[in-house]
Protein backbone atom coordinates (compact mmCIF):
# COMPACT_ATOMS: atom_id res chain seq x y z
CA UNK A 1 0.00 0.00 0.00
CA UNK A 2 1.31 3.21 -0.59
CA UNK A 3 0.93 6.13 2.09
CA UNK A 4 -2.22 7.57 0.20
CA UNK A 5 -3.54 4.46 -0.01
CA UNK A 6 -6.91 4.17 2.98
CA UNK A 7 -5.94 0.91 4.83
CA UNK A 8 -8.63 -1.52 3.97
CA UNK A 9 -11.30 -3.07 6.58
CA UNK A 10 -9.69 -6.24 7.99
CA UNK A 11 -13.00 -8.26 9.50
CA UNK A 12 -12.24 -11.45 11.60
CA UNK A 13 -14.48 -14.45 11.37
CA UNK A 14 -14.29 -18.04 12.70
CA UNK A 15 -15.47 -20.54 10.55
CA UNK A 16 -17.33 -24.21 11.18
CA UNK A 17 -18.51 -22.98 14.82
CA UNK A 18 -21.65 -20.73 15.91
CA UNK A 19 -19.80 -19.02 18.27
CA UNK A 20 -16.52 -17.03 18.48
CA UNK A 21 -14.77 -19.41 20.32
CA UNK A 22 -15.13 -22.16 18.77
CA UNK A 23 -13.89 -23.56 15.25
CA UNK A 24 -11.00 -21.72 12.93
CA UNK A 25 -10.39 -17.67 13.10
CA UNK A 26 -9.88 -16.21 9.82
CA UNK A 27 -8.95 -12.80 8.60
CA UNK A 28 -11.57 -11.62 5.65
CA UNK A 29 -10.61 -8.42 3.60
CA UNK A 30 -13.67 -7.83 1.38
CA UNK A 31 -12.26 -5.34 -0.97
CA UNK A 32 -8.29 -5.99 -1.64
CA UNK A 33 -8.01 -4.00 -4.74
CA UNK A 34 -5.13 -2.10 -3.10
CA UNK A 35 -3.42 -4.40 -1.97
CA UNK A 36 -0.03 -5.92 -2.68
CA UNK A 37 1.29 -9.49 -1.74
CA UNK A 38 3.63 -8.05 0.68
CA UNK A 39 0.76 -6.40 2.05
CA UNK A 40 -1.81 -9.26 2.41
CA UNK A 41 1.56 -11.08 3.78
CA UNK A 42 1.85 -8.28 6.42
CA UNK A 43 -2.06 -8.08 7.50
CA UNK A 44 -1.84 -12.08 7.65
CA UNK A 45 1.38 -12.08 9.87
CA UNK A 46 -0.40 -9.42 12.13
CA UNK A 47 -3.44 -11.10 12.68
CA UNK A 48 -1.66 -14.42 13.33
CA UNK A 49 -4.63 -16.83 12.07
CA UNK A 50 -3.40 -20.27 9.99
CA UNK A 51 -5.13 -18.00 7.04
CA UNK A 52 -6.64 -14.71 5.62
CA UNK A 53 -8.61 -14.31 2.77
CA UNK A 54 -8.41 -11.11 0.25
CA UNK A 55 -11.25 -10.89 -2.26
CA UNK A 56 -10.85 -8.62 -5.75
CA UNK A 57 -12.71 -8.05 -8.89
CA UNK A 58 -13.17 -11.76 -10.75
CA UNK A 59 -11.42 -12.85 -13.73
CA UNK A 60 -13.34 -12.27 -17.38
CA UNK A 61 -15.16 -15.40 -17.92
CA UNK A 62 -15.43 -16.47 -14.16
CA UNK A 63 -19.78 -17.12 -14.33
CA UNK A 64 -21.70 -16.14 -11.45
CA UNK A 65 -24.61 -13.35 -10.96
CA UNK A 66 -22.78 -10.05 -11.03
CA UNK A 67 -21.52 -8.83 -7.73
CA UNK A 68 -21.74 -12.50 -6.24
CA UNK A 69 -18.25 -13.40 -8.29
CA UNK A 70 -14.81 -12.41 -6.67
CA UNK A 71 -11.17 -13.08 -6.98
CA UNK A 72 -9.87 -14.94 -3.63
CA UNK A 73 -6.20 -14.69 -2.32
CA UNK A 74 -5.27 -16.96 1.01
CA UNK A 75 -2.21 -16.15 2.80
CA UNK A 76 -0.60 -17.78 6.19
CA UNK A 77 1.48 -15.64 8.17
CA UNK A 78 4.16 -17.07 6.09
CA UNK A 79 3.36 -17.59 2.69
CA UNK A 80 0.15 -17.29 -0.22
CA UNK A 81 -1.88 -21.05 -0.01
CA UNK A 82 -3.51 -21.97 -3.35
CA UNK A 83 -6.76 -22.82 -1.06
CA UNK A 84 -8.29 -22.23 2.38
CA UNK A 85 -11.15 -24.14 3.19
CA UNK A 86 -11.98 -22.66 6.46
CA UNK A 87 -11.28 -18.85 5.01
CA UNK A 88 -14.11 -19.70 2.63
CA UNK A 89 -16.07 -20.48 4.56
CA UNK A 90 -15.84 -17.24 6.77
CA UNK A 91 -16.04 -15.17 3.64
CA UNK A 92 -19.07 -16.67 2.46
CA UNK A 93 -20.38 -15.83 5.65
CA UNK A 94 -19.08 -12.08 5.74
CA UNK A 95 -20.48 -11.64 2.85
CA UNK A 96 -24.00 -13.21 2.63
CA UNK A 97 -24.43 -10.84 6.01
CA UNK A 98 -23.57 -7.70 3.85
CA UNK A 99 -25.54 -9.07 0.32
CA UNK A 100 -27.55 -11.58 1.68
CA UNK A 101 -27.54 -15.35 1.43
CA UNK A 102 -27.58 -17.32 -2.19
CA UNK A 103 -25.17 -18.50 -4.31
CA UNK A 104 -21.31 -17.55 -4.76
CA UNK A 105 -18.20 -18.11 -7.18
CA UNK A 106 -14.15 -17.65 -6.36
CA UNK A 107 -11.62 -17.90 -8.50
CA UNK A 108 -8.67 -19.65 -6.12
CA UNK A 109 -5.37 -20.37 -7.36
CA UNK A 110 -6.34 -24.15 -7.22
CA UNK A 111 -9.86 -23.34 -9.30
CA UNK A 112 -13.06 -22.51 -9.52
CA UNK A 113 -14.63 -23.07 -6.19
CA UNK A 114 -18.81 -22.08 -5.83
CA UNK A 115 -20.03 -21.48 -2.60
CA UNK A 116 -23.88 -21.63 -1.43
CA UNK A 117 -25.02 -19.68 1.37
CA UNK A 118 -28.66 -20.70 3.20
CA UNK A 119 -29.98 -19.14 6.11
CA UNK A 120 -31.21 -22.28 8.74
CA UNK A 121 -32.88 -20.95 11.97
CA UNK A 122 -31.73 -17.93 11.74
CA UNK A 123 -28.47 -19.19 11.63
CA UNK A 124 -25.66 -18.63 8.21
CA UNK A 125 -24.42 -22.32 6.77
CA UNK A 126 -22.25 -22.12 4.04
CA UNK A 127 -21.47 -25.18 1.82
CA UNK A 128 -18.46 -24.98 -0.75
CA UNK A 129 -17.45 -27.53 -3.59
CA UNK A 130 -14.09 -28.56 -3.88
CA UNK A 131 -12.08 -28.28 -7.23
CA UNK A 132 -11.78 -32.18 -8.75
CA UNK A 133 -9.72 -34.03 -6.19
CA UNK A 134 -7.38 -36.99 -6.41
CA UNK A 135 -5.09 -39.31 -4.62
CA UNK A 136 -1.35 -40.40 -4.29
CA UNK A 137 0.38 -42.78 -2.41
CA UNK A 138 3.47 -41.99 -0.30
CA UNK A 139 6.55 -43.40 -0.31
CA UNK A 140 7.78 -45.63 2.76
CA UNK A 141 10.65 -43.14 3.11
CA UNK A 142 8.57 -40.26 3.34
CA UNK A 143 6.21 -42.19 5.64
CA UNK A 144 8.73 -43.02 8.31
CA UNK A 145 10.04 -40.03 8.76
CA UNK A 146 6.51 -38.45 9.00
CA UNK A 147 5.96 -40.54 12.15
CA UNK A 148 9.22 -40.01 13.07
CA UNK A 149 8.66 -36.15 13.02
CA UNK A 150 4.87 -36.76 14.92
CA UNK A 151 6.69 -39.20 17.28
CA UNK A 152 4.24 -41.98 16.54
CA UNK A 153 5.29 -45.64 16.45
CA UNK A 154 3.81 -47.31 13.10
CA UNK A 155 1.75 -50.09 15.35
CA UNK A 156 -0.51 -46.82 16.69
CA UNK A 157 -1.94 -46.31 13.06
CA UNK A 158 -5.09 -47.54 11.94
CA UNK A 159 -4.63 -50.31 9.44
CA UNK A 160 -7.70 -50.02 7.64
CA UNK A 161 -6.60 -46.28 6.51
CA UNK A 162 -3.99 -46.50 4.25
CA UNK A 163 -1.77 -43.44 3.91
CA UNK A 164 -2.00 -41.13 1.39
CA UNK A 165 -1.71 -37.75 -0.01
CA UNK A 166 -4.98 -36.26 -0.91
CA UNK A 167 -6.00 -33.07 -2.99
CA UNK A 168 -8.68 -31.32 -3.49
CA UNK A 169 -7.72 -27.73 -3.86
CA UNK A 170 -4.40 -28.18 -1.27
CA UNK A 171 -2.12 -31.77 -0.94
CA UNK A 172 -2.74 -32.84 2.49
CA UNK A 173 -1.16 -36.03 3.77
CA UNK A 174 -4.35 -38.21 5.62
CA UNK A 175 -3.02 -40.59 8.71
CA UNK A 176 -5.63 -42.63 10.67
CA UNK A 177 -4.98 -42.79 14.43
CA UNK A 178 -5.68 -46.37 15.87
CA UNK A 179 -7.19 -44.74 19.15
CA UNK A 180 -8.52 -41.70 19.94
CA UNK A 181 -5.96 -41.48 22.73
CA UNK A 182 -3.43 -41.13 20.04
CA UNK A 183 -5.14 -38.57 18.20
CA UNK A 184 -4.92 -36.67 21.59
CA UNK A 185 -1.75 -37.22 22.10
CA UNK A 186 0.10 -35.09 19.71
CA UNK A 187 3.84 -33.24 20.25
CA UNK A 188 5.88 -33.25 17.31
CA UNK A 189 9.16 -32.09 16.06
CA UNK A 190 8.12 -28.36 14.60
CA UNK A 191 11.01 -27.90 12.01
CA UNK A 192 11.55 -32.03 11.20
CA UNK A 193 8.13 -31.84 9.82
CA UNK A 194 7.90 -28.63 8.05
CA UNK A 195 10.70 -29.58 6.37
CA UNK A 196 9.60 -32.92 5.11
CA UNK A 197 5.85 -31.27 4.48
CA UNK A 198 8.07 -28.51 2.32
CA UNK A 199 9.53 -31.05 -0.01
CA UNK A 200 5.76 -32.67 -0.35
CA UNK A 201 4.43 -29.42 -0.94
CA UNK A 202 1.67 -30.20 1.95
CA UNK A 203 -0.30 -28.18 3.62
CA UNK A 204 -1.27 -29.96 6.74
CA UNK A 205 -1.30 -33.51 7.84
CA UNK A 206 -4.54 -34.46 8.14
CA UNK A 207 -4.76 -36.67 11.48
CA UNK A 208 -8.02 -39.09 11.56
CA UNK A 209 -9.33 -41.09 14.07
CA UNK A 210 -12.86 -43.27 13.48
CA UNK A 211 -15.42 -42.78 15.79
CA UNK A 212 -18.43 -44.99 13.90
CA UNK A 213 -18.98 -45.20 10.18
CA UNK A 214 -19.57 -41.53 9.19
CA UNK A 215 -18.34 -39.39 12.45
CA UNK A 216 -14.34 -38.99 12.15
CA UNK A 217 -11.89 -36.96 14.89
CA UNK A 218 -9.26 -34.96 12.92
CA UNK A 219 -6.51 -32.92 14.18
CA UNK A 220 -3.92 -31.08 11.46
CA UNK A 221 -0.32 -29.73 12.40
CA UNK A 222 0.15 -26.51 9.88
CA UNK A 223 3.77 -25.40 10.30
CA UNK A 224 4.21 -24.97 6.87
CA UNK A 225 2.24 -21.81 7.82
CA UNK A 226 3.75 -21.04 10.57
CA UNK A 227 0.95 -22.17 12.94
CA UNK A 228 1.00 -25.23 15.23
CA UNK A 229 -1.91 -26.73 14.50
CA UNK A 230 -4.89 -25.64 12.80
CA UNK A 231 -8.44 -25.61 14.82
CA UNK A 232 -10.38 -26.63 11.84
CA UNK A 233 -9.52 -27.43 8.28
CA UNK A 234 -11.71 -27.38 5.24
CA UNK A 235 -9.82 -27.66 2.42
CA UNK A 236 -7.97 -31.10 4.54
CA UNK A 237 -11.94 -32.78 5.31
CA UNK A 238 -12.08 -32.18 0.95
CA UNK A 239 -9.16 -33.89 0.58
CA UNK A 240 -10.06 -36.77 3.43
CA UNK A 241 -13.67 -36.80 1.72
CA UNK A 242 -12.43 -38.10 -1.69
CA UNK A 243 -9.59 -39.98 -0.03
CA UNK A 244 -12.30 -41.90 1.91
CA UNK A 245 -14.61 -42.53 -0.97
CA UNK A 246 -11.86 -43.54 -3.27
CA UNK A 247 -10.40 -45.99 -0.90
CA UNK A 248 -13.69 -47.47 -0.12
CA UNK A 249 -13.64 -46.67 3.48
CA UNK A 250 -17.03 -45.02 3.05
CA UNK A 251 -20.15 -44.95 0.79
CA UNK A 252 -19.97 -43.19 -2.72
CA UNK A 253 -22.97 -41.11 -1.40
CA UNK A 254 -22.34 -40.06 1.87
CA UNK A 255 -22.67 -37.38 4.42
CA UNK A 256 -19.94 -37.53 6.99
CA UNK A 257 -19.04 -35.26 10.42
CA UNK A 258 -15.75 -34.20 11.27
CA UNK A 259 -14.78 -33.30 14.74
CA UNK A 260 -11.93 -30.53 14.96
CA UNK A 261 -10.39 -28.05 17.44
CA UNK A 262 -11.71 -30.07 20.84
CA UNK A 263 -8.15 -30.39 21.47
CA UNK A 264 -7.77 -27.04 21.66
CA UNK A 265 -10.15 -25.46 23.22
CA UNK A 266 -11.69 -24.71 19.82
CA UNK A 267 -14.69 -27.17 18.52
CA UNK A 268 -15.83 -27.02 15.86
CA UNK A 269 -17.84 -28.90 13.11
CA UNK A 270 -17.50 -29.82 10.08
CA UNK A 271 -19.85 -31.08 7.12
CA UNK A 272 -18.35 -33.34 4.23
CA UNK A 273 -20.75 -34.48 1.26
CA UNK A 274 -19.90 -37.18 -1.57
CA UNK A 275 -22.16 -37.65 -4.20
CA UNK A 276 -22.36 -40.36 -6.76
CA UNK A 277 -21.73 -39.30 -10.19
CA UNK A 278 -19.89 -36.25 -8.79
CA UNK A 279 -16.03 -36.45 -7.75
CA UNK A 280 -15.54 -32.78 -6.09
CA UNK A 281 -16.52 -32.63 -2.71
CA UNK A 282 -19.22 -30.35 -0.35
CA UNK A 283 -17.38 -29.11 2.59
CA UNK A 284 -19.75 -27.06 4.96
CA UNK A 285 -19.91 -25.11 8.25
CA UNK A 286 -21.33 -22.03 10.29
CA UNK A 287 -19.41 -19.41 11.05
CA UNK A 288 -19.91 -15.84 13.23
CA UNK A 289 -17.79 -12.48 13.21
CA UNK A 290 -15.35 -12.41 15.95
CA UNK A 291 -16.49 -9.37 17.60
Amino acid sequence: MTTNTPTPEVLRYTAFSSTPSGGNPAGVVLDATALDDSDMLAIAAGLGYSESAFLAAPPEGLGGREGRAYSIRYFSPRAEVPFCGHATIATAIALAERIGPGELVFATRAGTVPVEVAEEDGTLRATLTSVEPHIEEITDADLAETLAALDWPATDLDPAFPPRIAFAGARHLVLAAATRARLADLAYDFARLETLMHRLDLTTVQLVWRESATVFHVRDPFPVGGIVEDPATGAAAAAFGAYARDLGLVPRNAVLTLHQGTDLGRPGELTVTLRAGDPRVRVSGTGTRIS
